[in-house]
């Protein structure tokens, strides 16, 4: 089984450059190119990232989004980082069972939140 998350933008280039310098340490690498289409894959077994290419800017609240652990408590520190990539934050940290985050922004819009987990969750389970 392969998932794929799609994210609809005007510019794939300039999504990409984004989208792979924020993922950069997560190793994620460009994959196919077929216009509309471009891709970007990283190892096993996380998710692609299908950009594809629509002519209407983003309009309205995401209905899905993503939401990403950089393995980090310093949530400021790497929301910082990805603003000097073109990023805008939306909201300071917020908390809610012990999970800590911060919504941004991609240059075009598209909501994503940086996380941090409470101790006792393992990458998408409850630790017990």
């Amino acid at each position: 089984m392969q998932i794929v998350v799609t994210l609809d933008c005007v510019d794939t280039e300039a999504q990409a450059e984004f989208w792979l310098a924020a993922l950069a340490p997560l190793d994620y690498r460009r994959g196919f190119e077929g216009m509309p289409y471009l891709s970007l894959v990283g190892p096993s077994p996380a998710p692609t990232l299908l950009l594809h290419r629509v002519p209407e800017p983003k309009q309205g609240k995401n209905r899905m989004h993503l939401d990403l652990d950089f393995d980090t408590e310093d949530l400021l520190a790497e929301v910082e980082r990805l603003e000097r990539l073109g990023a805008r934050r939306i909201t300071g940290e917020m908390s809610e069972h012990g999970f800590r985050w911060i919504v941004v922004a991609d240059p075009e819009g598209n909501e994503f939140c940086v996380f941090h987990p409470p101790a006792k969750v393992v990458t998408g389970r409850v630790a017990g």
